[in-house]
């Protein structure tokens, strides 16, 4: 058996996740071509959904750089392929870089200290990574349809309680993660302040000045801040 790093970047890992990308691609070019067709059906011309594709490619194209910025920072700690699988198909910046944080830590080890461990603890925390967020893939798949009916409903009416209960959803995701952020030391505090005060920043001037274009790259510049400033902050107080 090879080094930690060996395992997690074989060809074999390569080829699975690989495997599963292709799947991913292939099925949504099924559907663009099913859409397509659909859309000419409706009366849609050509230059019209030329125009739709082309905003569609720059509007995906910006908030995937913070995409990039987790690749980068998963990649040393877990390898190439597994990242790239988890932030390419139905993974999340947030969440994987948590639920892998989290993984480690149950495991009494920093996830940068994960190589001194071994293999079981990166199996662990694939395990943790994929079943986690799998719940919400099942939802969706059951009851997705009366969800969306029932949101949608819902904001139709503005003195609803729809658009509160929303709100309350966000702010409960916030606190359920807080308490784990917040113990995790001064380094890790202060990196959520200065995302947090980025974040904050960013938002007040889309609103004020009206930039609404920024509004895709928040969480690009949330993300690489908060690294900055943590070596900032480890420097000061590591």
């Amino acid at each position: 058996m090879g080094t930690f790093f060996d395992i997690v970047n074989s060809s074999l890992l390569y080829m699975l996740v690989g495997t599963v990308i292709a799947v991913v691609i292939i099925l949504s070019l099924l559907f663009a071509k099913k859409a397509w067709k659909r859309a000419l059906e409706l009366g849609y011309t050509t230059a019209q959904l030329k125009t739709v594709i082309t905003s569609t490619i720059v509007a995906t194209i910006v908030p995937s750089i913070a995409i990039v910025i987790g690749l980068f920072a998963l990649a040393p700690l877990l390898g190439n392929p597994w990242p790239w699988l988890r932030l390419s198909v139905i993974g999340s910046v947030t969440y994987e870089l948590m639920a892998a944080d989290m993984a480690a830590s149950s495991m009494g080890v920093a996830l940068v200290d994960l190589p001194t461990v071994g293999i079981k603890a990166f199996v662990n925390i694939m395990f943790v990574m994929t079943v986690g967020i799998s719940a919400g893939l099942l939802v969706l798949l059951f009851f997705g349809e009366k969800i969306q009916k029932g949101i949608g409903s819902m904001g139709k009416n503005k003195q609803s309680f729809g658009i509160v209960a929303l709100e309350c959803f966000m702010i409960g995701l916030l606190v359920t993660f807080m308490p784990a952020i917040l113990t995790g030391g001064v380094v890790t505090t202060l990196t959520l302040f200065t995302s947090a005060t980025i974040t904050i920043s960013m938002g007040l001037i889309v609103q004020k000045y009206k930039i609404y274009w920024l509004k895709d790259f928040i969480l690009a510049f949330a993300l690489f801040g908060g690294m900055a400033s943590s070596v900032l902050w480890t420097g000061l107080f590591g």
